[in-house]
């Protein structure tokens, strides 16, 4: 959830940047860098940008898809990351405001924009009371990013009427699988708040997202009504090979799982799969942070990936666990980022991707490692060739930065694909930057790196 301003988005940087700042402070502390990290951001100007989504075209691998808030904004690049392109008019005209961006290709190449549109937030954290007209859309692009239809296509609109729930965090995913029986389905999941409780929802499409099933409830033990702790929250999902839908979310101190086998018709109950620290913890200069979980699929082995954080350690680490058996049970945890334990450096915002090409998963998470202080950040990717048994590290930034008390969103973004893999970020800029007009001082970066020369 954002709680900054709306601010409309400004242009893009075509400038591949290969240092974040000029003071090196903390830098990767003898981290073998990723094979040929590049960084792009995303906004000519900062402003309140954050929680960005992006997605890799299955048809054209070279097209690339990524986005951002607020309002709704998208960018794309035709050629693998080395330039971008920001589309006008992704945000809706009629709400004030917009964002909880997730960005999607279907096996056709079509893409699609998923964001939740309001005018005004309820009370802080208690979004539910207060609220007016909310709801989750989706918009749809036929030829991969570069325009989009001019309507979006409701999910779930709430007007405005007393007692009135609010939609949350949608994360959108589409089966590309070729021997799904349900291949094309799109599915989106959120949490919806109310003023007694919050509840897990999903909604489906068969038809390229024009029209979406009514929402069914997948969380069989709801959650409490605030979005600062004992929430149900950080819905992701994945489609396995066979068409089965997996989805994970926080609920408390585990994180549970749902699925389906017949493309989002009915699902079983949720369960517990782990036992974690509570999903909300404090990182020292930063305004929000969480642990929520991301699911992952190998297409070729059906061996499900899971990533978190929490601070069981003391320091917050990422932790990764696998199922071979389609969930039902799971490996041990192992830690992501390869640090010493209890080294007091904070790892977080973590996200998941695993390369359909290869089933390798990969993970980008801010890390303070370099820092005796733990304030300063650097961007790190970790990537297992042994199916998330453990993982290798490489920074990709060249130095780091400061998070300066900011918003910096609730997630960060990760894509794969046949070994180049992207990552999109928040970075904030220095508050006492003289081209600030505002508190509103946060740019979205991209980074590129290649593994296909790497061996598994």
């Amino acid at each position: 959830m954002t709680t900054k301003p709306y601010v409309a988005a400004a242009g893009i940087v075509t400038l591949v940047v290969s240092a974040m700042l000029a003071s090196p402070a903390a830098t990767s502390q003898a981290l073998p860098a990723a094979p040929g990290a590049k960084v792009t951001i995303l906004n000519r100007r900062p402003g309140a940008f954050s929680e960005p989504s992006i997605a890799i075209n299955p048809q054209n691998p070279k097209q690339v898809l990524a986005a951002f808030q607020t309002p709704a904004s998208v960018a794309y690049s035709e050629d693998s990351g080395e330039h971008w392109q920001v589309v006008p008019g992704t945000a809706p005209g009629n709400y004030k405001l917009s964002g909880d961006v997730s960005v999607a290709y279907d096996i056709l190449g079509h893409a699609y924009l998923c964001y939740i549109a309001f005018d005004k937030l309820g009370t802080t954290n208690y979004w539910a009371h207060d609220a007016t007209r909310n709801g989750v859309f989706v918009r749809h692009s036929l030829d991969g990013g570069k325009t989009w239809e001019a309507n979006a296509e409701p999910v779930d609109e709430q007007p405005t009427h007393p007692d009135m729930p609010f939609e949350d965090k949608p994360y959108l995913v589409s089966d590309n699988n070729p021997g799904s029986p349900y291949a094309g389905a799109l599915y989106a999941g959120w949490t919806e708040f109310s003023l007694t409780k919050s509840i897990i929802l999903v909604s489906n499409s068969r038809d390229g997202g024009i029209t979406w099933s009514l929402p069914y409830e997948i969380s069989t033990h709801e959650g409490l009504p605030r979005d600062d702790n004992g929430s149900v929250e950080g819905f992701a999902a994945a489609v396995g090979p066979d068409g089965m839908f997996y989805a994970v979310w926080s609920d408390g101190d585990e994180i549970d799982l749902c699925t389906s086998r017949d493309g989002g018709i009915t699902f079983t109950p949720s369960r517990r799969i782990f036992n974690v620290a509570p999903p909300y913890f404090k990182v020292e200069g930063v305004e929000r942070s969480n642990g929520f979980p991301q699911i992952g699929v190998d297409p070729h082995t059906g061996r499900l990936f899971v990533t978190w954080s929490d601070y069981r350690n003391g320091d917050v680490d990422v932790f990764c666990a696998t199922s071979p058996d389609r969930g039902r049970t799971w490996s041990p945890a192992v830690r992501v980022n390869d640090d010493p334990m209890h080294d007091g450096a904070d790892q977080f915002f973590q996200w998941l991707a695993v390369d359909p090409s290869d089933g390798s998963p990969y993970v980008i998470f801010y890390d303070r490692r370099g820092d005796a202080a733990n304030r300063r950040a650097m961007i790190v990717l970790a990537r297992s060739t042994n199916a998330g048994q453990s993982f290798l590290n490489y920074s990709w930034t060249a130095s780091s930065f400061s998070l300066e008390d900011q918003f910096i969103g609730d997630y960060t973004a990760l894509a794969a694909f046949n070994g180049q893999v992207y990552g999109a970020w928040t970075e904030p800029v220095s508050r006492g930057t003289a081209a600030l007009a505002g508190a509103n001082s946060t740019l979205v970066k991209v980074g590129t790196a290649n593994f296909q020369s790497r061996p598994r």
